[in-house]
C-alpha cells in the first residue's frame, strides 16, 4: 500500500512530538467511509531483546468475521520504548505486514490507543492518517483520562474524559468482564467505533480482529 504521508521513523523525542503535532490536525473524527466488507486487526511484538519488531495483520470478512487474509513482518526496531510514542516503534513493521495483504481492509482495529492520547495522536490515529483508512483504537488498559463507573452488562459504556474533552469510551464488551478503552483513530466517529467494536466482539472481551492478530503476532 502506498502511504499517504512519509516521515522519519527514527526521530528524537522532540522531533517525534512535533510529527504528532503536525499530523493530528489531519485526523477526521466523523464517519468517512461507505460499506465495510473487511475488517482487520493489527498487533506487534518484540523479539531478540527488543531488537526485532514482529507485526501481524489479520483480515476478516464483515459481518460474519471469517478470516480471509493474513500477513506478518519482521524488521529491526528503530525506536526505543517511550510511553506516548508507541506508534514510532510499531508502525514501520505494521506497514510492512499490511503491504503484503491481497485483501485491503475497509476498517482497521488497532491494539492500542487512538485519540485517547496526551497529544490526541496515538497509534490508531497515526496509522489511519498514514494509510488514509478508517481506524479504531482498542486498548486493554487506560492510558489517560477519567470515567464514571460502568454497568456490568455487555454494551454499557461511559465517556472517557481528559481536561474536559471526551477522548474515548470505556466499553463493556462482555457482561461482567473488564472493559476496553475505545477511541477513534481516523475517519470514524466515537459512536460508530463503539458499534463496530461490539459487532467484532460477539463472544470474547477482545474483538476477533485483535484476538487473531495477537495470536499471529505471538
Amino acid at each position: 500500500m502506498k502511504l499517504n504521508i512519509e516521515h522519519n521513523w527514527s526521530p528524537t523525542e522532540a522531533e517525534a512530538k512535533q510529527i504528532q503535532a503536525d499530523l493530528r490536525d489531519r485526523v477526521i473524527k466523523s464517519d468517512s467511509f461507505t460499506e465495510i466488507r473487511y475488517v482487520a486487526g493489527v498487533d506487534a511484538g518484540f523479539e531478540k531483546d527488543d531488537s526485532t519488531t514482529k507485526a501481524a495483520v489479520v483480515v476478516l470478512s464483515f459481518p460474519d468475521l471469517k478470516p480471509v487474509d493474513r500477513a506478518t513482518a519482521r524488521i529491526p526496531t528503530n525506536f526505543p520504548y517511550i510511553p506516548g510514542f508507541l506508534s514510532f516503534r510499531e508502525i514501520p513493521a505494521l506497514i510492512e505486514a499490511i503491504g503484503q495483504l491481497t485483501t485491503i481492509p475497509d476498517l482497521i482495529l488497532c491494539d492500542g490507543q487512538g485519540y485517547a492520547h496526551p497529544r490526541r495522536f496515538g497509534l490508531a490515529c497515526h496509522l489511519g492518517v498514514l494509510l488514509d483508512l478508517p481506524t479504531i483504537g482498542v486498548a486493554k488498559t487506560r492510558f489517560i483520562g477519567q470515567h464514571e463507573e460502568i454497568p456490568i452488562e455487555r454494551g454499557s459504556w461511559q465517556p472517557l474524559r481528559d481536561e474536559g474533552e471526551i477522548i474515548g469510551a470505556v466499553l463493556r464488551s462482555q457482561t461482567n468482564i473488564k472493559p476496553l478503552y475505545i477511541s477513534i483513530g481516523h475517519k470514524i466517529s466515537l459512536p460508530t467505533a463503539i458499534d463496530y467494536v461490539l459487532r467484532c466482539a460477539p463472544r470474547y472481551r477482545l474483538p476477533e480482529t485483535t484476538r487473531l492478530a495477537d495470536r499471529l503476532a505471538s
